[in-house]
């Protein structure tokens, strides 16, 4: 994340990292390693032993990563999304999994700067919006084959957008009058369809942009896969440290730690328990959060929450 155009702050870097344990001879995977920030961290901290695994999605992050750290022996980074941690791990040559697994699930700076990967509304581009350009539907096309109730639900849902059937209704509208191709015409719509003024310091265009790059992203359904994954690959005493700014996501990651915090899910009458659950992980002190001087020179950081969890022994 970055308070200025083309600066990249990774939000909570040092107290993430600290909670994955760093040291020499773990094994760490950064799932989503965006333009860098938390890995030069962890290879800060790793030692000549240590290794460290990077993940992202995004090709031009996969660039970037090897032309950053790729002389380094330590480290290695291939192209995949998060959600296939384990076959990532596998492929890496860790059959018995790993020792700590971090994930920031915010956009990169980069990529909400870069007008072409149609993240933004800040300046004109393709209405895209996705985390790998050569997979999948773009926003154009996703919002040329979406009903109305269904866009409804997303821009509720995952944007928590209060007008969102104003909202949707406008989108449906404009695209059946002229198409929607840029981002500067989807926010024009947008902005037209939102009453009033708006929120303070939000531009009204933020959270349907928020709540399309989502649903375009399976951002969800991509982060349930995730969790289940890294409860699998991780070694006991390993750590899961997981960055959200979206409160659906932090949630997610809420209540997927209570769930595998808990053994025994047996009604209380029951004499002997019957459904063989077996606590797996536990959380890790409280929520991080950014403190103010990370806040003020990083507005992004604001709505920042970490939840870390460790792998207990089978």
């Amino acid at each position: 994340m970055t308070a200025d155009h083309g600066e990249h702050l990774p939000v909570l870097a040092e107290a993430a990292v600290e909670a994955l344990l760093p040291g020499p001879g773990r094994r760490l995977v950064d799932a989503t390693f965006g333009r860098g920030g938390h890995s030069a961290r962890i290879l800060e901290r790793l030692g000549g032993e240590g290794r460290l695994l990077a993940l992202d999605r995004d090709p031009e992050a996969v660039d970037h990563g090897r032309s950053l750290f790729g002389a380094d022996p330590r480290f290695r980074i291939d192209r995949y999304p998060f959600s296939r941690l384990a076959e990532a791990v596998a492929e890496a040559g860790w059959p018995d999994g790993v020792d700590g697994v971090l994930a920031d699930l915010g956009v990169s700076s980069p990529q909400l700067d870069d007008p072409h990967r149609g993240f933004s509304f800040r300046g004109e581009g393709p209405l895209d919006m996705r985390m790998d350009p050569g997979t999948g539907a773009s926003a154009a096309e996703w919002l040329r084959g979406v009903d109305s109730g269904e866009l409804e639900r997303v821009l509720r849902e995952y944007g928590e957008e209060r007008h969102a059937r104003r909202v949707a209704r406008a989108i449906i509208a404009a695209r059946e009058q002229t198409g929607l191709a840029t981002t500067t015409g989807l926010a024009e719509v947008v902005r037209s369809a939102v009453p009033g003024r708006g929120e303070p310091g939000k531009d009204k265009a933020t959270r349907t942009f928020q709540a399309i790059r989502m649903a375009v992203n399976d951002e969800l359904g991509e982060l349930e896969a995730f969790l289940a994954a890294a409860v699998e690959v991780l070694r006991p005493s390993g750590r899961l440290v997981v960055i959200a700014f979206h409160s659906l996501e932090d949630r997610m990651v809420k209540r997927f730690i209570r769930e595998e915090a808990r053994s025994c899910v047996c009604p209380p009458d029951f004499p002997v328990c019957r459904c063989d659950k077996v606590a797996r992980l536990r959380p890790v002190g409280k929520p991080l959060r950014p403190e103010a001087g990370e806040q003020e020179a990083n507005p992004r950081a604001r709505s920042a929450i970490a939840r870390v969890a460790e792998r207990l022994a089978a």
